[in-house]
């Protein structure tokens, strides 16, 4: 299995939680997937977006300017939106190469509005198409940090979860994880909490025996199933929330993405030795501590969609 990490909210401006999400998919399916996000984007906006655009990610296609521009006309039937889209695509391009501004009209602003929606919205009725499972640590921006060196109780816990839809698989599966790249000193720190993770402790351990401890850093406008698990993150971020436990506020007009991501965890069952029975396991949680257990006090926090 192939696991793609993005992130949401991180530098704490203005997301409402810090989001961390992940994308699981099988090698088999990962090229018909991508192909069909590609063929998508010239469906949607006539050409491919890695042409045109240095990155597109969920911030751009799903901001709330795009919505407001989708609302200026009525919907435009596919042909004109997509030619449109182009159009306007292409002047953007041909200004940033030329440094000369180029004019945009309102229908062109409109259709690429209009197109960035239902491309959003088509790309995750494909991941649902092909099998993609999600899972996400949806993260207070005020969660105490570990004071050590241990990993992030977000990376853990997205890791637990992937083995444990790993164990719940084909007892020949094993994972392979692949992160957008941050700079280098901390994909350097993140690989040696990794590695700490995986070597030193006892459950990390047992997980390295279906996940290879060492991840895989790509540029996420190389990658087109990073920007599926971003596209994940955004949406989750604004347009979902946990009942009675989450407080803050959503964008309306996320909740129809927010809801179709979620709708894709991972979802399974395991045995629990301690209350010796059988309990559910989801693949979204909300965190109120990053601190691991040996840093952390008995009223630290973790919930799951379904309790």
């Amino acid at each position: 299995m192939l696991f793609f990490v993005d992130e949401s909210g991180t530098d704490h401006k203005q997301a409402p939680y810090e989001v961390l999400a992940g994308i699981s998919v099988r090698p088999r399916d990962a090229w018909p997937l991508i192909l069909a996000i590609r063929n998508a984007q010239t469906r949607f906006f006539g050409v491919p977006l890695a042409e045109v655009l240095a990155e597109f990610k969920g911030s751009q296609l799903l901001k709330t300017k795009t919505f407001r521009l989708a609302r200026q006309l009525d919907p435009l039937d596919e042909t004109t939106r997509r030619d449109q889209a182009r159009s306007l695509l292409e002047k953007g391009r041909r200004s940033r190469e030329t440094g000369v501004s180029e004019n945009v009209t309102r229908l062109g602003l409109t259709a690429y509005a209009q197109a960035s929606l239902a491309y959003a919205a088509f790309v995750l009725e494909q991941c649902a198409l092909h099998g993609v499972q999600v899972f996400a640590s949806v993260v207070e921006v005020d969660a105490p940090q570990p004071q050590g060196r241990m990993l992030r109780k977000d990376f853990t816990y997205l890791f637990e979860r992937f083995y444990y839809s790993l164990e719940a698989g084909e007892g020949h599966e094993h994972g392979i994880v692949v992160f957008d790249e941050l700079d280098r000193t901390q994909s350097h720190r993140l690989s040696r909490q990794m590695r700490a993770y995986f070597q030193d402790t006892t459950k990390g351990r047992r997980r390295a025996t279906r996940i290879l401890p060492e991840p895989f850093w790509v540029h996420s406008d190389l990658t087109t199933l990073v920007q599926v698990a971003d596209l994940v993150a955004y949406s989750l971020n604004w347009g979902w929330r946990l009942r009675d436990r989450m407080t803050k506020p959503v964008r309306e007009d996320l909740v129809p993405y927010g809801l179709a991501a979620a709708e894709l965890q991972f979802r399974g069952q395991r045995f629990d030795a301690q209350q010796q029975r059988v309990l559910p396991v989801f693949g979204i949680c909300h965190i109120r501590d990053l601190r691991p257990l040996i840093e952390r006090t008995p009223s630290s926090e973790v919930t799951f969609p379904e309790e």
